[in-house]
């Protein structure tokens, strides 16, 4: 079975033997009574990686944002859900609504209507937009810089979920196409630092590691360490986590660049194969491509065929476009003729409606 559904893009799997032994896995305490050796180590690194003055992590997003939306839009707060955010990031604001908060969702990715709600909850004790850095779904990044224009006019504050962008996106795309360089996400993407954004990524897919960080201003992931439950009830990552994800940065460090060129001559492969079909995915190089299926065929009767022939793409259903759809899912260990022998089958299964 030729298998499209893995979101480890660069090809990052941690086998055992890549590393080092650890004496113990976990302590047996609460994240805000002790943490393993290593972790302050690897919260300075990954800040610098992401462009953040600090980082604190979790075992994943849905613990850090039930904590940090709360924390940020305490009960009188307003908070703006972008309508194509990730549901983790929703399961957070609904929590905070829970407690009192106010939340209302804006169109995907628009900085005009963002402003003008805005502007009506300017009365609000706290402002708080929750965003994706990168959504696969349209191929787009979020502006951030314009979001961010519009939110310091009410003194408010921004949540990126940066976890499809890290590990992919970097600085200087122009220079580094199509990606950047680095891979260390959407806050590069920015003319400067700013402190009214947050970061909450996971590295599972870029890095490959089942771990969490939120970045952000010194002031800000103090207040986060100072309140958050998760961290009084929950034990932080393990060592074999921590492992992984140390050895996951060297390996970016080292040859992440190539990876990323790697990946990204997967993805002409692949898309130039489609054109050849007269097909076309969601426009852009992300490792996530989303079909543009004709509107003869049934994205669930597609996927069935696609099994049948042996290849394993993602259903996806409930997209922003309000209909099913089939994505392949690329990554930088994909063999080109993996990628060829894809697209073969698919044309198989598309024939009566290419014909």
């Amino acid at each position: 079975m030729l298998d499209f559904t893995s979101a480890l893009y660069l090809g990052l799997d941690h086998p055992m033997s890549s590393l080092p032994a650890w004496p113990r896995l976990t302590l047996g305490k609460p994240a805000a009574l002790a943490e393993l050796d290593g972790t302050a180590e690897l919260e300075h690194a990954l800040a610098e990686w992401i462009g953040c003055e600090a980082v604190v992590l979790g075992t994943s997003t849905l613990h850090l944002y039930c904590d940090l939306i709360p924390l940020l839009a305490p009960p009188g707060g307003c908070v703006f859900v972008d309508e194509g955010s990730y549901p983790i990031a929703r399961w957070g604001v609904e929590r905070a609504a829970t407690a009192g908060a106010r939340w209302t969702n804006f169109a995907h990715y628009n900085a005009d209507t963002l402003g003008a709600r805005l502007v009506r909850q300017s009365r609000a004790r706290q402002v708080v937009v929750v965003t994706d850095g990168f959504c696969p779904a349209c191929g787009r990044f979020a502006p951030l810089a314009d979001f961010a224009k519009c939110i310091s006019r009410v003194g408010g504050l921004m949540i990126v979920d940066d976890t499809q962008a890290l590990g992919i996106f970097g600085r200087s795309p122009g220079s580094y196409p199509p990606y950047g360089e680095g891979g260390g996400g959407s806050v590069w993407r920015l003319p400067k630092r700013l402190d009214n954004i947050v970061v909450v990524s996971s590295l599972a897919k870029g890095l490959g590691v089942p771990v969490a960080l939120l970045g952000g201003s010194d002031r800000i992931v103090a207040a986060f360490r100072q309140s958050s439950a998760t961290r009084i009830h929950c034990s932080p990552p393990s060592a074999a986590v921590l492992a992984a994800a140390h050895y996951a940065l060297k390996v970016n460090a080292r040859r992440g660049d190539g990876l990323r060129r790697r990946l990204a001559g997967r993805v002409a492969r692949f898309r130039a194969g489609l054109a050849s079909m007269g097909l076309v995915a969601v426009p852009g190089y992300f490792p996530v491509q989303p079909l543009l299926l004709p509107k003869s065929r049934a994205a669930g009767a597609v996927h069935r065929g696609l099994l049948r022939g042996g290849v394993r793409a993602v259903l996806q259903t409930g997209s922003l476009e309000g209909s099913s759809r089939i994505s392949f899912v690329l990554t930088a260990r994909h063999q080109l003729s993996e990628i060829d022998r894809a697209l073969e089958i698919l044309a198989d299964v598309l024939t009566p409606a290419l014909g």
